[in-house]
């Protein structure tokens, strides 16, 4: 287990997240401004009390009884609008604070490295943006307006003790040093917990998240107990730690009470000694009485205060780490235009991190421009991965990757990645429309007239002209009201409409039926042609057209060739072939 961070590193952490306050100075100034009137106020009440009583009471004063309700109404009145003025600026400071954080987070999450967001569940990283940053508002917010206004008001009532009456103060030290030993366990009990709670709450939204994405092998595979009981035993896990907190909490509030019972008993004990006797006033000795009264409150908000400062910074550390990871490298000066598309893998091994064995091995492969090249293999041969280090998803371990003669990594990433357009088995669709889902992203300027080109090309006007409202149809989350063959033939408009240079498919004709797929071919075949084409295949009937075949084994090339060439040789892609066409 690690060790629990210094008071620096958590101070450190506190400093960064209030700066996200001070965004929103002008607001945090007036709720401070209020803060201060709100403490001055009580203050200002407690220091009352004293003429209050001995005036009022004892010398019957007429001013005295004329002014002092019209003072009180006015202080009350007075800490009311400073009330009502620091809880809406502290709101809106909280709420702008978990609205940069969240766009920090989630602008982190874009730009961070495939590996990290792959090793990552996205249970942890939906909670983040839902959970984890409303916990560092009450840290940046709420706990800072505790801070100061009961602070202030603790500091101002001892002022009120002490001017009043020193010796009767002197009950202060059995309550100060004692509250102050409870608030300190009590911080570093709320500390371990909130660890634990925000790991929990990633599991809760990992599990929600599963079971809302696969409810159709839920049903169908019967899985509601199995999933069920996931679900209820991270539901009690997290209970049980809200509970241990609220148990805290309580312990502490009772403590401090208990401590403020015996320091009140020492207060009496010492007004009533002969010495004080007849020099301590009633007036004197409510007043110091009231300020001990309101100094109690005051110091058991400090003390809870810690669960919403720890569960912040916790929650903030979590932030920060996720905010912090490096974007992808980007060190390229070279822009790509308009590229031949000359690829070239010269001695290429990569390995992923935390995984002893190579996903690839020596690959020394040549794609000439506008050929097809495909990749045949078993599943894990590294078929996928090959095709995942050109637009530098991953970057080799070893070897080099050039287009048109440059290293990959001298290019600008975003450049680079303009030449590539990219089909995979898995079809990612957005809860769009069916324009905005072709033309996604950078061609989102494109005109109706081309996405309908594009979408006749994939062979997808027919049915997309069937639709409520055709191209401005919404396909729903994932494009869940559409077919699987649907689905790919869109994601085979938004390849054609991009009209990049390099075309990398995975599969992409896996989810069509026959007579789809037939038209699709020849779709792709119009597409591919005068440009890089990469294949991804699984049935060798779709890539006995190409002009180069790679069959892989264990991240390493066994055969290359022609399919032709390759049938004559009787290796592994001949065994393979007859496998499927026998």
């Amino acid at each position: 287990m690690s060790s629990p961070p210094s008071a620096s590193a958590i101070w450190h952490t506190y400093r960064r997240l209030l700066r996200y306050s001070a965004a929103h100075g002008r607001m945090a100034a007036v709720a401070v401004f209020a803060m201060i009137v709100d403490a001055s106020c009580m203050t200002l009440f407690a220091k009352l009390i004293r003429p209050l009583l001995d005036r009022l009471f004892i010398d019957k004063n007429p001013s005295m009884i004329f002014w002092m309700p019209i003072w009180i109404i006015g202080i009350f009145v007075l800490r009311s609008f400073a009330s009502f003025a620091s809880d809406y600026a502290m709101a809106y400071v909280g709420r702008g604070v978990v609205y940069a954080m969240r766009n920090d987070v989630f602008r982190a999450y874009l730009y961070t490295r495939v590996d990290v967001c792959t090793a990552e569940g996205n249970g942890m990283q939906i909670a983040r943006i839902t959970y984890t940053c409303e916990q560092v508002a009450q840290a940046a917010t709420d706990a800072v307006k505790t801070v100061l206004i009961d602070g202030m008001t603790t500091i101002g009532l001892v002022a009120v003790m002490i001017y009043y009456s020193p010796e009767l103060a002197l009950a202060l030290l059995v309550m100060v040093p004692s509250i102050a030993l409870i608030a300190t366990r009590v911080s570093l009990s709320y500390r371990k917990i909130s660890q634990r709670l925000q790991i929990a709450m990633g599991g809760v939204t990992a599990i929600v998240s599963s079971a809302v994405t696969s409810f159709r092998e839920i049903k169908t595979y019967g899985a509601q107990s199995y999933e069920k009981k996931r679900f209820y035993e991270i539901s009690e896990r997290t209970q049980r730690l809200n509970l241990k907190v609220i148990a805290t909490n309580a312990l502490a509030t009772s403590l401090v009470q208990c401590v403020a019972a015996c320091a009140l008993a020492l207060l009496i004990f010492l007004a009533t000694q002969p010495a004080l006797l007849d020099s301590v006033t009633p007036g004197t000795f409510f007043a110091v009485l009231m300020a001990m009264g309101g100094i109690l409150p005051s110091l058991k908000h400090l003390t809870g205060v810690q669960s919403n400062v720890q569960r912040g910074v916790v929650a903030a550390e979590d932030l920060f780490a996720a905010i912090d990871v490096p974007a992808e490298p980007d060190h390229g000066k070279q822009v790509a235009r308009k590229v031949r598309g000359e690829l070239h893998f010269k001695h290429v091994q990569f390995t992923y991190p935390n995984v002893p064995m190579a996903a690839l091995s020596d690959i020394t492969l040549h794609c000439k421009p506008g050929t097809m090249t495909a990749l045949v293999g078993r599943s894990g041969s590294g078929k996928s991965t090959l095709s995942s280090l050109l637009p530098r998803f991953h970057d080799p371990s070893k070897g080099s990757i050039t287009l048109d003669g440059i290293e990959l990594r001298d290019y600008t990433l975003a450049s680079l990645r303009q030449q590539m357009a990219w089909v995979g088995q898995s079809v990612v669709l957005f809860d769009d429309t069916v324009a905005a889902n072709i033309a996604y992203g950078e061609l989102s300027g494109a005109s109706e007239a081309a996405i309908r080109d594009a979408a006749d090309a994939a062979n997808a006007l027919a049915f997309i002209e069937r639709l409520p409202h055709g191209l401005h149809t919404r396909i729903g989350q994932d494009g869940e009201l559409l077919s699987g063959g649907q689905r790919q033939r869109i994601a085979i408009a938004r390849a054609i409409l991009k009209d990049a240079p390099i075309l990398i498919m995975d599969e992409a004709t896996s989810a069509l039926d026959v007579e789809s797929e037939r038209l699709i071919q020849d779709a792709l075949l119009r597409l591919m042609r005068n440009r890089t084409t990469l294949v991804i295949a699984h049935r060798l009937s779709t890539i006995q057209h190409a002009d180069h075949i790679v069959m892989l084994d264990q991240g390493r090339i066994i055969e290359h060739g022609t399919h032709t060439e390759l049938l004559d040789a009787g290796g592994a892609y001949a065994m393979l072939y007859r496998l499927q066409f026998s």
